[in-house]
């Protein structure tokens, strides 16, 4: 069985990960197939919105345990940082593209770290959002001590990260953590609805929003207000920015194409 599941069906991409009874935990080869998948949609110009989500019941259950605990194959906890985790966060963070995660079930430790690393983050009632790692006495990764904080607030973000608290989708979304939660039986339409919405908005100034928002996280208000007026004068140079003013004029709704 793949690892991965890929699909692109017109111009969004849908990575499933694939390891349902093992509830979706990264081992090296599905960290390296996720990689592939993430480059596959960052070289494809007619992929204009990516979607993450899991096979089965659990969206992703972090690290496989039996693969960090069997001497043969045990990667090392080095390895599966800087080879596995670190490379995928940064992809989902970099790929200039929206990047929506569909948490179908339990999000734990670094599942949990790369739903945080996506832009929008929606999930079904049952999905469940854990910071399993102190559980076996480790620290959060995969960018979690980062972006966590910065989502729920300082206290809030370490008081889940030190107790490994249950988070279930409702009160994910009352702390801010995820935009939106869903009805189990409507999320797959749900999550479809929002990815054609996003696949048929202007791509460049989406990826322009994102660069920008993730640059304001550690800049003072004047240098962000450069980074601000650099990429509006990208955005102002892209032909969807013309057909967005010209559909405004012409009182008609816009026919975005990704340029």
């Amino acid at each position: 069985m793949n690892t991965i599941l890929f699909d692109k069906q017109a111009s969004i991409a849908t990575i499933t990960l694939n390891r349902p009874k093992a509830y979706n935990s990264v081992t090296r080869e599905l960290a390296f197939a996720f990689q592939t998948a993430m480059d596959e949609c960052a070289n494809d110009e007619t992929i204009r919105v990516v979607v993450i989500t899991g096979a089965g019941k659990a969206f992703c259950a972090g690290q496989d345990l039996v693969e960090v605990t069997t001497p043969e194959q045990m990667p090392g906890f080095q390895t599966i940082l800087q080879e596995h985790f670190n490379p995928i966060i940064n992809k989902i963070v970099q790929l200039e593209k929206p990047v929506l995660a569909a948490v179908n079930g339990v999000a734990a430790g670094a599942g949990a770290s790369i739903a945080l690393a996506c832009d929008i983050i929606v999930a079904a009632e049952t999905a469940s959002f854990i910071q399993a790692f102190s559980k076996i006495g480790l620290i959060p990764d995969g960018g979690s001590t980062y972006t966590l904080p910065r989502i729920v607030g300082f206290q809030k973000a370490l008081a889940l990260a030190m107790l490994g608290d249950k988070v279930s989708a409702a009160e994910a979304e009352k702390m801010g953590m995820i935009y939106k939660f869903f009805q189990k039986e409507q999320f797959d339409d749900e999550v479809q609805n929002l990815a054609k919405r996003l696949a048929q908005m202007p791509t460049k100034g989406l990826s322009y929003i994102k660069k920008a928002f993730h640059q304001s996280l550690n800049n003072t208000l004047a240098a962000q207000l450069e980074v601000e007026t650099n990429y509006q004068l990208l955005a102002s140079e892209t032909a969807d920015y013309q057909e967005g003013v010209q559909a405004f004029l012409e009182k008609r709704k816009a026919v975005f194409i990704g340029r």
